[in-house]
């Protein structure tokens, strides 16, 4: 299986690319951008890419055009699109032109690594690997359930992904813009406190009552540590 992936993003909201170009870097993924569909299409037709992420409305054409256009062509790579249209019968047009998932925006950032790994997984490209232990904690992705010391905790979906996100990078330390973005979304417009109101409530329901698992990183943020 492969350790690294090509994502590319055709995407003309300057935003929503700094946030994704960001967060996917961050996850290791190499991330190519650009902002018209016949960028995009040259991108496709010239580079080898494992997953594309494609914004129905662009400012040259749609992405249910350049997703006929890919498929038409034999391109198998799998896409996701991503739309601010909800009614159903946009979701059945962006999946009939051959999109493989379909997303609304706004949109989290966890949510958007699920639709990927779901999609990665379904081509063959990873395995699934969902389950995350550390010390007596274990969070399961697939069925969002988490366990401390054998007993079922219940979170919210924002705790989760706090959780979540600081499992996965243990003892690094994340700003609360960077935790706001990635489990609030690009979004959100409120401040950045109400990542400590979510902090707290997640340190008593694992049971860390003296901030030594969740610790606060003075000046920056907060990063997880293991138990010994």
């Amino acid at each position: 299986m492969k350790e690294h992936f090509s994502i590319l993003i055709i995407e003309d909201d300057p935003v929503i690319i700094e946030f994704l170009q960001t967060g996917l870097r961050y996850e290791g993924y190499e991330v190519t951008a650009c902002n018209t569909g016949k960028e995009g299409l040259e991108k496709v037709r010239s580079h080898s890419f494992d997953l594309l992420i494609l914004d129905v409305m662009l400012p040259d054409t749609d992405g249910y055009e350049i997703c006929s256009t890919l498929r038409l062509y034999g391109h198998t790579l799998p896409i996701l699109m991503l739309t601010v249209r909800k009614e159903v019968s946009d979701r059945i047009r962006g999946l009939d032109s051959g999109a493989d998932d379909y997303l609304v925006k706004p949109f989290s950032f966890d949510e958007l690594l699920a639709r990927m790994r779901a999609l990665l997984r379904r081509s063959g490209q990873i395995a699934s690997g969902d389950l995350l232990r550390s010390g007596n904690i274990a969070l399961d992705r697939e069925t969002r359930e988490v366990k401390v010391a054998g007993k079922p905790v219940s979170l919210t979906p924002t705790e989760f992904s706090l959780l979540e996100l600081l499992l996965r990078y243990p003892r690094k330390a994340f700003t609360r813009e960077t935790l706001l973005n990635r489990v609030l979304g690009y979004d959100y417009d409120g401040g950045t406190n109400i990542i400590d109101v979510h902090i707290s409530h997640l340190r008593k329901k694992i049971g860390d009552t003296e901030a030594g698992i969740i610790r606060t990183i003075y000046g920056i943020g907060y990063a997880y540590y293991p138990q010994e």
